[in-house]
């Protein structure tokens, strides 16, 4: 009768019981090797006797040690099988080959940040996990922590304000905001004042579509002066080709603007504008995972590469 439908419960702790009998046969090795006492041994010793409804080991004739039965050698083979396949599957969990997994990783993060990191990440995965997928999403940021708590997404890239909860949030670099002009503009490339910046006709990220105010506007309000936008856009892509063919300036992140000084001329911005920092969030119910904690030392590596590549 096969054993689950006699109610049998056979644990871990069983089955390396009779393994180091059967390997020692001698209760008192057997203890050793499982660093139990030996009357713990013998405890289950005689659990594994009512379970497999056998006597299992018969003491040796010489009085020393211990013989085991027909049955128990049966089992044997089985057993060893079976405490390998455990091992396997408890290694398992704690296992991770890039170079022969099919994971697919999910990482939220808005254009600004994919576009300093993505250049290098990408390539960097692919290279060493060539049968991983990797899915870059725009960020729903309300729903950040649910969707990492979830695991519908494996890491989230932005700003501090963006995160919260129970994250864990981790610095990835710094970054500061500068004004950028094409090449050959009319301004000049004398220092940009601050009369000139309200002055002239300014282009603006509108990450969420079709506004014409930000954070640039707030810190103009402050000392009573405003600019004009004439221009909003919803795609950081879309920047530098717009600044190039016409005489709007436009404000970003350092690190965005510099890939793209061979059109743009960059100055620094005349406003009292705190940098800010990027950081990378998880769940920390992900902290152990091996795949998850050989993603995060690759975006971590790409942002110092980034870091030194444009310097905040």
């Amino acid at each position: 009768m096969p054993l689950t439908d006699r109610g049998i419960d056979l644990d871990v702790g069983l089955l390396l019981a009779l393994d180091a009998l059967l390997k020692d046969r001698n209760v008192t090795h057997a203890a050793a090797r499982l660093s139990i006492t030996q009357s713990a041994l013998s405890a289950r010793l005689t659990r594994l006797r009512q379970v497999l409804n056998d006597p299992l080991f018969v003491p040796a004739a010489s009085g020393r040690g211990m013989i085991p039965t027909p049955h128990a050698l049966a089992l044997q083979p089985d057993l060893k099988r079976l405490l390998e396949g455990l091992s396997d599957f408890a290694r398992g969990a704690a296992r991770f080959d890039p170079a022969t997994s099919r994971r697919v990783f999910r990482i939220a993060i808005s254009e600004n940040p994919a576009a300093i990191l993505a250049p290098d990440l990408i390539p960097l995965i692919l290279s060493q996990a060539p049968g991983t997928r990797i899915a870059f999403t725009l960020p729903d940021k309300p729903r950040i922590p649910e969707l990492l708590e979830k695991g519908e997404i494996d890491l989230f890239i932005g700003a501090a304000e963006d995160g919260g909860g129970e994250l864990i949030a981790r610095p990835l670099y710094q970054e500061e905001l500068v004004t950028a002009q094409r090449k050959g503009h009319p301004r000049g490339t004398g220092p940009l004042t601050l009369d000139a910046f309200c002055a002239l006709d300014h282009l603006l990220i509108s990450t969420s579509g079709g506004g014409f105010g930000g954070m640039i506007d707030e810190a103009l309000s402050r000392t009573g002066r405003e600019r004009v936008v004439s221009v909003s856009i919803q795609s950081y892509a879309l920047t530098p080709l717009i600044l190039t063919s016409s005489d709007l300036i436009c404000t970003l992140p350092r690190r965005f603007l510099t890939r793209f000084t061979a059109d743009l001329d960059l100055f620094t911005t005349p406003l009292d504008l705190a940098p800010f920092r990027i950081f990378l969030f998880s769940h920390p119910r992900m902290r152990s995972d091996p795949a998850h904690t050989w993603l995060r030392q690759q975006v971590h590596r790409c942002a110092q590469a980034a870091a030194g590549r444009f310097p905040g």
